[in-house]
Formats: C-alpha cells, structure tokens, sequence
C-alpha cells in the first residue's frame, strides 16, 4: 500500500509541471508602484489565476507610455488604459478593444487659503493640472466651467501641468492654489487639508453624461482575445474576483496595505475608500452612449491633437466577449 502511494505521488509530482506548463499565460503591463498592483497582489495571493485556468506574469513597466508601447509590440498582453487611447487606436486600423477596470477618476482640490468654493473662483488662481493638456479630466473640467460660468480655465487661470507627484508636491508648498489631480493623488492631498471643489463624476454628471462612466479598462487586441478566449476571460474574471475581496474584506487591505505606501491612517483610509468606490459595479448600453457623447465633447474640445480627425467614438471599443451586470 506505502508503495502504491509513493508511485502515485511519484506520477502526480512529475506531471505537475505539464500541468503548470499547460495554463495559457497573461503578460499584464503595469507601472511598478502604480494602484494597480494592488489588485494583481490580492489575486496572486488566493491563486485566482490557476482557479480560472490561467498563469499570471506581472510586466513592470516604467510609464503609461511605456505601458502602451509593450502592448503594440507584443511585449505584454493587456495594460490598464483609457477608452480615449482605444479609440486612437482603431481609428489607426488597430484592433484593442477595452473592458471597464475602474470608474475611479480625478478630483479638483484648492489650498483653504485661496477661497476656491466654485469653478468662477479660479479666475486669476494658479491651477496645477496632471496629465497634460489633453488629459480628459481637464478638458471635461474646461467644458463644464464653460457650460457653468462662461470661463476659459486655459485662459483666465494660470496653469502649470505637471507630473502628479511633482504637482503634490508643488501644491503642499504653497505655489499653486488648485490643482486637479489624479484620484489616488487627491486622496493623499485631502489628508493634507486640502478642500474638494468638484469630482470629475460631478463635473460628467454636470454636463449631462452618466457619472458612473468607466474612463479606464484593461485594454487588449481583439484579435488576442479571440486567439486565447478562454485565458482573456478567465483573466477578467479573476480582476472581478479580486475587486470582490477588496470590496468586502478590510482584512485584506492590511494585509496589501506595505504596498500602498500610506503610514497614516487616514491616507489608508482615504485611498481605500476611493477604490473600493470606483469598482464597477456594472456596465451596459447607457455607459456606452455615455463613452460616445463624452468622446464627442472631448474631440470638440481637444482637437485633431487629441483625437485626429475622428468627431465620434468608433464602433467596437469595448469588449463584447465578456460583460458585467447591465446598469438599471
């Protein structure tokens, strides 16, 4: 019987590998230090990978660029970025296509001293921006304080784009008065005292566009998905999974918490909370007609600099293959 068992364990042992070998890989693209490490830490640790018949191998990259640019060249399968970056794409004759990731966007926050409560207040202020003159936030941001008030921020405001970091920093001196900044960003710059003026929902909400609108997904060729379905979709639902234990478990975020580089409790808080509130919680047609009439404004806003010569969001954007609860 003893030698049975050992045979057995023997064979077992020797096809494990073949085992392992067997599972389809998923190169995931991602910044170092960037919050999505985060969710790939919770689903390497309960091994949500295997259970939905994949391997995970985690690609550090150096920037969003750098993101983007191993995803055309082969080097990773998918990366987290917005639908914006997609619909380039296929207007170019590219096949990414996006599914929803985070609806966690940017807020715009202003220094207690320059008695900043409205949009009209920012005339004449210094207004630090993350992400450049085309970053979407701003451009949404520049549209509603037109709608609202009649305000040029790019004129009647003195700007100062900047990394988000950099603009942080920047903030916590004194030099600047307001600053639009990505939401993890944000969330460390309320620890410090800084008030919230608007949250890009309100501002989409303000312009008439669902505020539940995911402005970034995990991103990957079509033409991939098709090739290896069963590790595209498998990979999808080991990220809901993870979000799943992120959203219900506070042990889990102790457990991730080293990696969130937050020794306050507030910043912990503050940057848990704003996570675990951009989960998608579903995602339809009404998200979709939301993504068109937004992609509209930006063009009209951006130009040929942020979208070329395409007025509409092209067909095909999201992915169809795997989908969440629609939206009531």
């Amino acid at each position: 019987m003893n030698y049975l068992r050992l045979l057995v364990l023997s064979f077992t042992l020797t096809l494990l590998p073949n085992l392992a070998h067997a599972l389809e890989k998923v190169r995931v693209g991602v910044l170092e230090f960037g919050t999505v490490n985060w969710e790939l830490d919770v689903m390497k640790e309960h091994k949500l990978a295997e259970a939905n018949g994949f391997e995970l191998e985690v690609v550090p990259v150096a920037s969003a660029d750098a993101a983007t640019v191993a995803l055309q060249g082969g080097a990773v399968d998918t990366v987290v970025t917005d639908w914006l970056w997609v619909a380039q794409q296929r207007v170019a004759g590219q096949d990414y296509v996006l599914f929803p990731y985070s609806n966690a966007v940017g807020s715009l926050l202003a220094s207690p001293k320059a008695n900043i409560k409205t949009l009209a207040d920012l005339k004449g202020k210094k207004l630090g921006v993350a992400g450049g003159a085309t970053d979407k936030s701003w451009l949404l941001l520049r549209a509603y304080a037109q709608q609202q008030d009649k305000l040029d921020l790019a004129k009647e405001a003195t700007i100062q784009y900047g990394a988000p970091p950099l603009l942080n920093e920047v903030m916590q001196t004194g030099e600047l008065d307001a600053v639009l900044n990505f939401w993890n960003f944000a969330a460390r710059l309320q620890d410090e005292g800084l008030q919230t003026v608007i949250t890009v929902p309100q501002v989409l909400e303000g312009l008439g566009i669902q505020k539940d609108l995911p402005m970034i997904g995990w991103v990957f060729s079509e033409k991939w998905a098709k090739e290896h379905t069963a590790a595209a979709n498998g990979f999808l639902t080991a990220s809901y999974a993870a979000k799943k234990i992120m959203k219900d478990s506070d042990e889990e975020w102790a457990r991730i918490r080293p990696k969130m580089k937050a020794d306050k409790e507030s910043v912990f808080t503050a940057l848990r909370d704003a996570f675990r509130a951009g989960i998608p919680a579903c995602f339809g047609e009404k998200q979709q007609a939301a993504a068109t009439q937004t992609f509209k404004l930006l063009a009209e806003l951006g130009g040929k600099d942020l979208v070329g010569e395409v007025k509409e969001l092209p067909q095909g954007v999201f992915y169809s293959g795997f989908s969440l609860p629609a939206c009531p």
